[in-house]
């Protein structure tokens, strides 16, 4: 059978693919063929950037979908056309992609279903499930007012239901007919079960008056359109839910099952925001954070198992499940994550790090081809940093002499006793043709067996005028990939500045 799923490039964005299937009813016998197929979809509004929220909510979609053997659907929901914008929707794109969360269809994009959500507009007008209404800016906040003034909850009264003249003048919104009585009941998979009376819903709008279809409307086709069988997304869609219920099952339509996840806060109790530091998934790629690391830390934000912290991707298909996540809301703490991300860097192997680490390098001017293996760099490094930046950082002394050593380091270690234990390394350095870590080593030795002291009388003034600081790895590799040439011009520029403090103290 030939899939019902045919993608055509679209004009209006670069590289997007679309449904044009789309545009009809799914067939029923492909439904029914497709019926144990499970399908979840990840929906953000391309109006900025991927954040941290939504990359947790297209994690947990795309996870169960793994999970279940079911399909993973990537759907941009741009009909906000003010504010939605290509840069938007590449950020989102970008985001999926260093994620690794890839989706099996899409991007789906709302803007070039509109005639389709014409058409399921004009059946429920049809059906005498949704009517125009002509009711005026001031006519609602009269509404409005007046339910506030007897403490009710404001909502639109049903005023157009029944009207049956046609103002002349007035573009009117089209709005569903609510059901009056009764109650929607959501088994939620996460905040377990919700009811809503019907009564407490008021006939949303599903058209602006100028014709464009509404979020709740569109919502609801693309959901029963692409078959979407569970919803999972963040808790502050949970009051749409009993609409778009009630708006499903006046088509016909059984709707998905629906899993609410709770906000994430800040480490003050407050929603998240940049004020809490990064927000935007891309942005903790330019903090250093490996994908994976984040990947983990958001998984983590609402499920656990056991006292267990570190989850491969495979781990989290195998172990995750939707049910599991706390309906509380959850905290976010950089600290953690830091952490986390500091045992990928660890656990990880060199190749890979390196293939990160390159580009955190290049922002400082830095060309790791000009310079030692990276590999080496990153196998000497990769115990002593929590992200990529700071590896990078504390690698420049590796590829870039420094103009300033850190005070306090060189106060304690570039003395006036420094200055045998200095001359006598150059020398013995300077000597040597075989610039390996193990001779390396041995030279250093040696040295501080002639001078009868210990070997970190000569390693950590070595180290500071080599470096620049009093940390580094070995003496031995350090010495090794800064190489010979700089290690002795850096050792001359050590022996400077002591002849200078020893004249300027004399």
């Amino acid at each position: 059978m030939v899939s019902a799923w045919t993608c055509a490039k679209t004009p209006l964005f670069v590289g997007a693919w679309y449904n044009t299937s789309l545009f009809l009813p799914p067939s029923p016998l492909w439904a029914k063929e497709n019926l144990t197929v499970m399908r979840t979809r990840f929906a953000p509004s391309p109006t900025g950037y991927l954040h941290i929220g939504g990359a947790r909510t297209a994690l947990y979609s795309w996870l169960y979908a793994r999970k279940h053997g079911g399909r993973f659907v990537l759907r941009i929901e741009d009909t906000d056309r003010e504010r939605s914008t290509e840069a938007s929707v590449n950020a989102i794109l970008e985001g999926m992609t260093w994620l690794g969360l890839e989706y099996d269809e899409g991007p789906f994009y709302q803007t070039h279903r509109f005639d389709r959500y014409k058409e399921v507009i004009q059946q429920l007008l049809d059906k005498g499930l949704a009517y125009h209404c002509y009711c005026s800016r001031e006519e609602l906040d009269a509404m409005r007012e007046e339910a506030m003034a007897k403490k009710e909850k404001p909502r639109y009264n049903g005023r157009c239901r029944m009207r049956t003249d046609v103002p002349e003048g007035v573009e009117p919104v089209i709005r569903f007919k609510n059901p009056t009585e009764g109650a929607v009941v959501i088994n939620d998979l996460i905040k377990g079960k919700v009811v809503i009376q019907n009564s407490e819903l008021d006939d949303l709008i599903i058209a602006r008056s100028d014709g464009t279809p509404t979020y709740n409307l569109t919502v609801v086709v693309d959901d029963w359109d692409m078959e979407v069988s569970h919803v999972i997304r963040g808790d502050d869609h949970l009051n749409n839910t009993p609409r778009q219920i009630n708006l499903l099952r006046a088509l016909g339509v059984e709707p998905p099952v629906y899993a609410h996840a709770p906000m994430i806060l800040g480490d003050d109790g407050k929603r998240l925001s940049k004020r809490h530091g990064a927000v935007s998934v891309m942005q903790y790629r330019e903090d250093g954070i490996l994908p994976e690391a984040l990947l983990n830390y958001l998984v983590r934000l609402g499920w656990s198992h056991g006292d267990q912290e570190v989850f491969s991707i495979d781990e989290m298909i195998e172990l995750f499940d939707i049910k599991d996540v706390n309906a509380a809301a959850s905290m976010f703490n950089r600290e953690k994550l830091l952490w986390l991300n500091q045992q990928y860097i660890i656990n990880a192997k060199p190749d890979y790090i390196a293939h990160h680490l390159g580009i955190h390098l290049g922002k400082l001017g830095i060309d790791p081809a000009e310079g030692p293996d990276i590999l080496a760099v990153v196998k000497a490094q990769q115990e002593r940093a929590q992200t990529l930046v700071e590896m990078a950082e504390i690698s420049r002394f590796i590829y870039q002499d420094f103009d300033e050593y850190d005070e306090k380091a060189a106060k304690k270690h570039l003395r006036p006793v420094a200055r045998e234990p200095l001359e006598k390394m150059r020398e013995a350095l300077s000597a040597l043709t075989d610039w390996t870590a193990e001779t390396l080593h041995q030279t250093v030795e040696t040295v501080s067996e002639a001078l009868e002291l210990k070997m970190g009388k000569v390693a950590q003034p070595l180290r500071v005028a080599v470096v620049g600081r009093a940390a580094s790895p070995g003496i031995d590799v350090t010495l090794q990939l800064i190489g010979k040439d700089a290690c002795l011009r850096r050792i001359d520029k050590a022996l400077a500045l002591i002849e200078k403090r020893a004249a300027s103290t004399g």
